[in-house]
């Protein structure tokens, strides 16, 4: 009864938002994996990423003032992760807030003498557990002139990793996929990173062997961004990660 209700006042909001499909194709124009979704993919994109907007608010860090436009693009980016998932995926957080440009996050870190420093870090994105998602529009738009970077993906990524109940590279897993073949094809991946790292061509931004959770979300960038070369290099990540995603973004037409 409640997600009945949910949906009904859902419509009846979306019908009222002043947003148009030509403002929407403005918006995200200049971004590449859009235009996987063509017909009525497409349409149910831009009708996903206005239910998106309506179930986030979306906040400026600082004085930096947070435009529809940007809104749009941010809000397509996270839709089309979630386009053969649902919504629903996205359920348990409010915010979005962004910054102009990189972004200092409070806090203390542990260097590796065990000295805590204070100074916080320098991030493009954060997602934090149940909490908002920080972003920075610089980083937002190097989606659309560095193919393979996106800080909405892997900031979403880690929001759908953290469903399982933390961020560790393991995300719940639908029925008929198995856990033992996710890690199993994720550590080989890890260890052939590893090695191209050691030899001085990584095949990924070597950000991703931080931890588990990191490399799940640097892969999911290059899933959607750059899956040709994913496929040809890690076919077993790329067919895993297809069946979680529910696409295949190489024959998404």
């Amino acid at each position: 009864m409640f997600d009945r209700t949910r949906l009904w006042l859902e419509n009846r909001r979306l019908a009222r938002l002043p947003v148009t499909r030509e403002q929407w194709e403005d918006a995200i124009a200049d971004w590449a994996p859009a235009r996987r979704y063509q017909g009525e993919r497409r349409e149910r994109l831009f009708q996903q990423t206005l239910r998106f907007l309506l179930r986030k608010e979306f906040r400026g860090g600082g004085d930096f003032q947070v435009t529809p436009a940007m809104e749009l693009k941010i809000a397509t980016m996270a839709v089309v992760m979630i386009m053969g998932l649902d919504l629903d995926w996205y359920d348990g957080w409010y915010t979005v807030i962004v910054y102009e440009d990189a972004f200092v996050t409070p806090g203390d870190e542990m260097d590796e003498f065990g000295i805590v420093h204070s100074e916080g870090r320098v991030l493009a994105g954060e997602a934090w557990d149940r909490g908002p998602v920080l972003l920075s529009w610089q980083d937002v738009q190097a989606a659309s002139s560095e193919p393979g970077f996106n800080v909405v993906l892997h900031e979403m990524a880690h929001k759908l990793d953290m469903r399982s109940g933390s961020a560790n590279g393991a995300p719940p897993l639908h029925h008929g996929m198995d856990a033992r073949v996710w890690h199993d094809t994720f550590t080989r991946a890890w260890s052939a990173l590893e090695q191209a790292e050691r030899d001085g061509e990584p095949f990924l931004d070597p950000y991703a062997l931080q931890d588990p959770g990191e490399f799940f979300a640097v892969i999911t960038e290059s899933f959607f961004e750059t899956p040709e070369p994913l496929e040809q290099i890690l076919p077993e990540v790329y067919g895993q990660l297809a069946q979680f995603y529910r696409q295949d973004p190489l024959r998404a037409r």
